[in-house]
């Protein structure tokens, strides 16, 4: 392989020194810039997170949930960072104040036209094969979500506006509202 055809490859050093106000994230030493989210995105974060929440809190559960941006060091390595749009983590021995080092058990990526490839693809291969319990991925172009429950290799979809169930908790379902 000649100089020109060799990858160069990043850490969690590299995203640190990012000009303030930029955003990318790390994937096995790939660095992906990150776009702002636009409206209807966060009108849809915070819906989905809140409900997440007050379910967690009315059932006096130990999980914690973190919405972006927040920093997940997918394989507690310096190649991989992720900021998931919502994150569940019921280890709380993985939070630190810099964020999770590990796994979450539950992550939700919002699409966005600039993320599709990453939110499908990418992040869907990475977080399965890190150990995270559930992946869902809400695309609000289409008006669906996928659910990848990975401790049972299923995938479902659902239309917004349907009852989206979670396997993570028990008796925990949420309808995503089309906005």
């Amino acid at each position: 392989m000649s100089t020109a055809e060799k990858l160069e490859f990043y850490t969690v050093d590299d995203i640190y020194a990012l000009p303030e106000g930029e955003r990318a994230e790390l994937i096995d030493g790939q660095m992906y810039g990150m776009a702002s989210p636009g409206r209807t995105h966060q009108q849809i974060l915070l819906s989905i997170g809140r409900k997440v929440a007050d379910y967690i809190e009315a059932h006096h559960g130990k999980c914690e949930v973190n919405i972006a941006p927040f920093a997940v060091f997918l394989n507690q390595d310096n190649r991989n960072y992720l900021e998931p749009d919502i994150s569940v983590v019921c280890d709380r021995s993985k939070l630190t104040e810099k964020g999770c080092n590990g796994a979450p058990d539950w992550v939700i990526e919002i699409v966005s036209p600039s993320s599709r490839t990453m939110d499908y693809y990418r992040k869907l291969i990475k977080y399965e094969k890190s150990g995270v319990r559930e992946y869902w991925v809400v695309d609000p172009e289409r008006n669906r979500v996928m659910v990848y429950n990975f401790e049972h290799e299923t995938m479902e979809e659902y239309s917004f506006e349907e009852e989206v169930i979670s396997g993570i908790f028990e008796n925990f379902s949420i309808i995503v509202p089309k906005i």
